[in-house]
């Protein structure tokens, strides 16, 4: 009889942030595959009979690592009552684990979905940004920043200059500079605040404050992962002056124009 495999949600990084279900299935769990982003205080967590697999992808990784997941994913099922799959955030959003669920369905293998805690609200949560806000933002849209197999990044540009929208653009770094031209060039004004975060709820948290058109100077300061804010919601952030311009205490790479 198979077992049945778990899709769980790590969140964004503190261990605390994990759910009731997400802990009590790591700390049962007769087998666990795991994600890079997935840090150590959280794979301590996990059940210290268990078996663990290290799959962890890095950016750019071929479709067949995919396919080499799914089929340890069914070998394990095969043997293994518990098996979760950790992954960083929420396996829905840009995790791959519809694809998972998919495979898992077709070769009838029992799977149940956890949900985690998306990088994009961890982070936001984590600097005291709101993505959404009463007078600055009725949207918000959770955007990839890179393509499957390093393809171009194409994307419907016109439908993502809605001033009153706050973007969150995920896996970021590598388009960062093709991203701020090419909403400015759609009609994103240059100063529309924008913030970067590495490491975010981590003690080793990173962040600075910006604008759209110097987002490509800012980056450098960062490696993936890294997320990309982008809105006048960035302008509530704690270090902004009620004028809207950062405190002389705020990580900023440059000065946000005035608001209206």
């Amino acid at each position: 009889m198979n077992g049945k495999v778990y899709l769980v949600g790590a969140g964004p990084g503190d261990p605390e942030l994990l759910t009731l279900r997400a802990l009590r299935l790591l700390q049962n769990a007769d087998a666990v595959v795991y994600d890079r982003l997935v840090g150590k205080a959280i794979l301590d967590c996990i059940n210290p009979r268990a078996i663990t697999h290290d799959v962890g992808k890095i950016a750019g990784c071929s479709s067949l690592m995919q396919d080499v997941i799914h089929g340890m994913l069914r070998s394990l099922a095969a043997t293994h009552p518990c098996v979760v799959r950790l992954k960083g955030g929420d396996p829905f959003i840009f995790g791959r684990g519809g694809e998972e669920l998919l495979y898992l369905n077709h070769h009838n293998i029992r799977a149940e979905v956890v949900p985690g805690i998306t990088a994009a609200t961890g982070c936001a949560a984590s600097l005291g940004i709101p993505l959404t806000h009463r007078g600055l933002a009725t949207s918000v849209r959770f955007v990839t920043g890179h393509l499957r197999d390093n393809h171009g990044l194409q994307l419907d540009w016109r439908s993502l200059v809605d001033p009153s929208c706050t973007l969150v653009f995920y896996m970021a770094i590598a388009n960062s500079a093709h991203i701020a031209s090419s909403l400015i060039d759609h009609g994103r004004p240059a100063c529309t605040p924008a913030a970067l975060v590495q490491d975010a709820t981590l003690s080793r948290q990173r962040w600075v404050l910006t604008t759209l058109e110097q987002i490509p100077a800012a980056i450098g300061q960062f490696h993936p992962p890294a997320l990309l804010i982008i809105g006048d919601v960035v302008r509530l952030h704690p270090d902004y002056t009620s004028a809207g311009q950062p405190s002389r205490h705020a990580r900023s790479m440059s000065q946000p124009c005035p608001q209206a």
